[in-house]
């Protein structure tokens, strides 16, 4: 038996975002969602998913829009106008092996992303992990945050090799939704049959969204989210995986 978490991350990066989530949680196999707690339309997304059977965690986001913590406090990590360094400084830097985040500014920011979350939410996350950007300082940040107040860390693989969620082996799914002949339905299907364990819990990590300005304008990853949704909510996917003998869990399942 595969047990398989299906997590949607990016809660509150656009309004059109949201309204994809939702969808993917609510007419489909989304039980998992990550909330980037520095955005305006966090709260937008937790509004739309009430009532709804979805865990949240913290999606830590250093790399778009404006920091949870005073701009003078992460001047390592913001630019001339207060706002997050984007993420292509972030590739560039890591091409260079230049780690320009200091990490004690790193602490600073994740630690007030968590209580950004916990203002919005009321809670404390079901799983703790960020928004995907090249920095160790940021990796170590999460991990300190994490022992401090006790959270469910998921730590990130970049290699394909299992990594760890809340100290225990987990499986990540190979991503490929960065691909330009990107197949929302084959990437699932290759992860089951070619690259998931049955000997520790499975994690594929998708990005659904509906179009909008501000998406269009902050990311490069555009259409493949919609081609995500609308996998994540085919029944015959559902079918599928149920075929395959595929267990789908959330994060709250591991603690």
């Amino acid at each position: 038996m595969i047990e398989l978490i299906i997590r949607a991350d990016d809660i509150g990066y656009s309004e059109a975002v949201n309204y994809r989530i939702q969808k993917a949680v609510k007419d489909g196999m989304v039980r998992s969602a990550g909330l980037m707690p520095n955005m305006p339309y966090a709260k937008h997304g937790l509004d739309l998913l009430k009532g709804l059977d979805v865990c949240i965690g913290q999606h830590t986001n250093i790399c778009l829009g404006k920091p949870c913590a005073d701009p003078s406090l992460i001047s390592s990590m913001v630019d001339e106008n207060g706002e997050l360094k984007s993420s292509r400084e972030y590739r560039e830097a890591f091409k260079n092996g230049n780690e320009f985040v200091v990490l004690e500014e790193a602490v600073i920011e994740v630690e007030a992303q968590y209580r950004k979350f916990r203002e919005l939410t009321g809670m404390e996350p079901a799983y703790f992990e960020a928004h995907a950007v090249a920095s160790t300082n940021l990796f170590r940040a999460l991990e300190i945050v994490s022992r401090k107040y006790g959270l469910p860390l998921m730590e990130m693989s970049f290699d394909g090799s299992p990594t760890h969620f809340n100290g225990k082996p987990i499986n990540v799914l190979p991503m490929g939704s960065m691909m330009p002949d990107y197949d929302a339905y084959e990437c699932l299907k290759d992860g089951i049959l070619n690259h998931a364990r049955e000997d520790m819990p499975n994690v594929g990590v998708f990005h659904p969204g509906y179009l909008d300005d501000y998406l269009l304008n902050h990311s490069s990853l555009t259409v493949n989210r919609a081609k995500e949704t609308a996998m994540l909510c085919d029944p015959e996917m559902e079918k599928w995986l149920d075929e395959h003998k595929v267990k789908r869990i959330k994060y709250t399942d591991l603690l």
